[in-house]
């Protein structure tokens, strides 16, 4: 049989599992396992150390603790303090408290990592409050939905983990180059509400009073111990002080504090100054326990109950536990595919229609769009990476910022129906048909479509440039 007719067969097999309801992790396996048959006589071999390798990564480890701290946070009251210290800024701004949408959605996704929590989280505060000062509901929508995508752009995101894992490339690296690609989209969609306001007079509330610049000051303080919070996640990694393992711990321990709130806070304020003063540990420890201390002590009142730990353990536990299965049922696929050499010849078969660099992404585009009316994001990205990051290297695309642009997709993807996890999440939380929600998005949507284009026509200036730079100092 030839590659050709293997790869077909191997494509029809795949689809006839997921269009039967088969888990997309044994799906993938069970593929991979047909395809072993063909080139060796026991891939059992190959299923239970592919299962091992892509489970027992270190890296990987990064994984279940940015889950967990995302978890943890959804449970606080980390939204209602974001919209309540960036609303003073914003109400004299065409368009108003919409920006603070999108500033909210853009600081809760860069320590929730994950798009839906974002979207989520955010909207339960920001729609009923929208709703009462006389907001035009439909844009609030989209807003929202295309918003909460910035869960997985900007760092640290679930999305970026596992494509580093899956392509073999420097988390810390994909991290850094999504920071500008996530500024440009929020000024995208700033921008876009400004424009939408001044054309529509008609639909903004009227413009509320002044507010005392000291006024402003003491309400924007509800966002100190989010600020803290991404400095010691975010911070760390850049400056490389710590590696994405271990900024995800200092999150999980830091998302902890600010929900146990001032109590727990003092206590370890208390607890490193007592060590530091014994000389069990130094000062650059006692600072981190200075750092984490204010983080509960800003934070205010307890929010975390026993019921809510446990909640988000479980929560972590299911989501963790789901991507690592689907990566597992990838990385076997990925072997098999390898040996039977389909990737190799689909490679040679790109390079001979001869498309060029931006021919292969405007097919790849397609493609991710195609596949996001049907997958989620992780799902997308571990079902074609054996195959596409060959293809991608020949044509000389830097890794990272692949990685850039597979996120971007996966953005697109999340309100794209039938199957956008974000237009799901508004669809229950507004009591809209999919369709609304899906046009009320359809601005923003455009406004992802031009960052795609942004950070093709310039990949240094806009995505792979700050990694060199930054790592390089």
């Amino acid at each position: 049989m030839d590659l050709l007719t293997l790869a077909l067969l191997l494509l029809v097999l795949l689809c006839m599992l997921l269009g039967a309801g088969l888990w997309i992790s044994m799906s993938l396996a069970t593929v991979g396992w047909v395809a072993m048959t063909f080139v060796h006589p026991t891939p059992g071999l190959f299923l239970a150390s592919a299962f091992w390798e892509s489970t027992g990564s270190w890296t990987l480890a990064a994984l279940p603790m940015f889950v967990w701290m995302g978890e943890i946070l959804f449970r606080t009251k980390l939204s209602e303090e974001l919209f309540n210290g960036l609303a003073p800024w914003v109400r004299r701004i065409p368009g108003g408290l919409l920006h603070v949408n999108i500033l909210a959605c853009g600081i809760f996704g860069s320590v929730s990592g994950s798009s839906a929590a974002t979207c989520a989280t955010v909207s339960k505060i920001a729609l009923p409050e929208l709703k009462r000062r006389g907001y035009d509901e439909t844009t609030a929508i989209g807003s929202l939905a295309t918003s909460g995508t910035l869960g997985i752009l900007i760092p640290p995101s679930i999305i970026m983990v596992v494509y580093a894992v899956a392509a073999e490339v420097s988390i810390i690296r994909v991290f850094i180059a999504g920071c500008l690609p996530g500024l440009i989209v929020m000024l995208l969609f700033s921008g876009y509400i400004i424009v939408w306001a001044l054309l529509n007079p008609d639909k903004q509330p009227r413009p509320e009073p002044r507010m005392p610049f000291a006024a402003k000051l003491r309400q924007s303080a509800q966002l100190i111990p989010c600020t803290i919070l991404i400095v010691v996640v975010i911070g760390t990694m850049f400056a490389g002080w710590a590696t994405a393992t271990e900024a995800a711990a200092f999150g999980v321990l830091g998302s902890l504090l600010m929900a146990l709130g001032r109590r727990v806070g003092w206590a370890v304020l208390a607890l490193g100054a007592l060590l530091w003063v014994s000389g069990l540990i130094v000062l650059h420890q006692a600072l981190a326990f200075a750092f984490f201390a204010v983080l509960g002590i800003a934070a205010g009142e307890r929010i975390l109950t026993w019921q809510n730990f446990l909640d988000s353990l479980k929560g972590a536990t299911r989501l963790s536990c789901m991507i690592m299965f689907i990566l597992a049922g990838a990385a076997f696929l990925t072997k098999a595919m390898a040996l039977t050499g389909i990737p190799a010849a689909l490679a040679e078969g790109v390079a001979a229609l001869h498309l060029g660099p931006y021919g292969l992404i405007a097919i790849l585009t397609v493609v991710y769009v195609l596949l996001g009316t049907a997958l989620d994001g992780v799902s997308m990205i571990v079902l074609t990476t054996s195959i596409v990051i060959p293809l991608v290297q020949q044509a000389g695309f830097d890794l990272v910022w692949f990685g850039i642009f597979i996120v971007l997709l996966v953005e697109i993807a999340e309100i794209t129906p039938p199957v956008g996890f974000n237009l799901f999440v508004m669809q229950t939380m507004t009591g809209r048909e999919q369709t609304e929600v899906a046009m009320a998005s359809l601005p923003f949507f455009l406004m992802l479509v031009l960052t795609v284009v942004l950070c093709t026509i310039f990949p240094v200036t806009l995505v792979t440039g700050l990694p060199e730079w930054l790592l390089a100092q």
